[in-house]
């Protein structure tokens, strides 16, 4: 006899509504939810992001200066015309890098007829000139063309260079002796260049009077100034030291002057000129004398 089923359950009617999942935990309770907000600060003021660029610009530019390029500008003729004056530079420091060298990077030794620029070591027969403040030793630059290497020994007779007893070939270039003083900041004035042999692979310069002088066999002897390679006198170059020479030779106080030029007082080696203003001409700074007194044909020169 079937029995009626009786039931306890009460039938009640649920408001439809918004169904809203809730988050529970694996033996099925409920548990805590929370959202996690992002906190948005206040936005960057154009002010705050050119700041920030100029502090990343100026530390990158810090580390290329002390480790890659340097600029430096040439304020006398000791190298004309291979560098004249006004010329400003870009030094590559990395070249002549201390430490390991590795075949992927550019990096070598000190080679001779390499241009380099390096400290002023100073002159110990001639300190009073060390006080000059354009000439201060150990912090003033100097930019001239290595001649001799660790172990050679160098001799200057006349108009020819010698190293371990062989001439170096030079190229020798004839010019006009400035007699002003605002000519001796322009470049030389050639009298006589004739063409390049083979081996020749730099010029040097020298004035035309000296020239004749040494054409016929007046040999007048060394500058008083010079005290290094020169009067039969050869010298050689001392261990991680380099014998350094001006390109106008009769206007360059160099090795001859003061002796020899440590390792460690080396900067680098002269790469090109990236702007060069042309000093013998006046300056007027409510013209446009800055336009056209840049030489903009030196712009780019390689240094050799």
């Amino acid at each position: 006899m079937n029995e009626p089923v009786i039931t306890t359950e009460e039938k009640t009617t649920e408001k439809a509504g918004v169904f809203s999942p809730r988050s529970v935990r694996p033996n099925g309770r409920e548990r805590d939810s929370k959202v996690e907000t992002e906190t948005i600060g206040p936005p960057r003021s154009v002010i705050r992001e050119y700041f920030e660029s100029a502090v990343v610009t100026v530390i990158m530019a810090l580390f290329g200066m002390t480790f890659i390029v340097q600029a430096v500008k040439v304020p006398t003729g000791s190298m004309q015309n291979t560098i004249v004056v006004g010329d400003h530079l870009l030094v590559n420091k990395f070249i002549f890098a201390p430490g390991p060298r590795l075949p992927v990077l550019p990096q070598r030794e000190i080679r001779r007829s390499d241009i380099i620029v390096f400290k002023y070591p100073g002159n110990p027969n001639n300190p009073d000139r060390d006080r000059d403040e354009d000439n201060i030793p150990f912090k003033v630059n100097y930019v001239k063309r290595v001649i001799g290497l660790p172990g050679d020994e160098v001799e200057v007779k006349g108009l020819r260079v010698y190293v371990n007893g062989q001439p170096l070939p030079e190229h020798i270039v004839v010019a006009k002796r400035p007699l002003r003083e605002i000519d001796q900041k322009a470049p030389l004035e050639i009298i006589e260049s004739t063409p390049r042999k083979g081996d020749e692979l730099y010029d040097v310069y020298y004035f035309a009077d000296n020239v004749s002088a040494e054409r016929e066999g007046k040999e007048g002897g060394a500058s008083p100034d010079f005290h290094f390679a020169v009067n039969g006198k050869p010298v050689k170059v001392p261990d991680n030291s380099y014998f350094v020479m001006g390109d106008d030779r009769d206007n360059s106080l160099d090795s001859r002057a003061w002796g020899f030029v440590p390792r460690e007082l080396v900067i680098g080696r002269a790469m090109f000129v990236y702007w060069s203003y042309d000093e013998t001409k006046p300056f007027n700074p409510f013209s446009f004398d800055f336009f056209s007194n840049s030489r903009w044909s030196r712009t780019g020169t390689m240094v050799r």
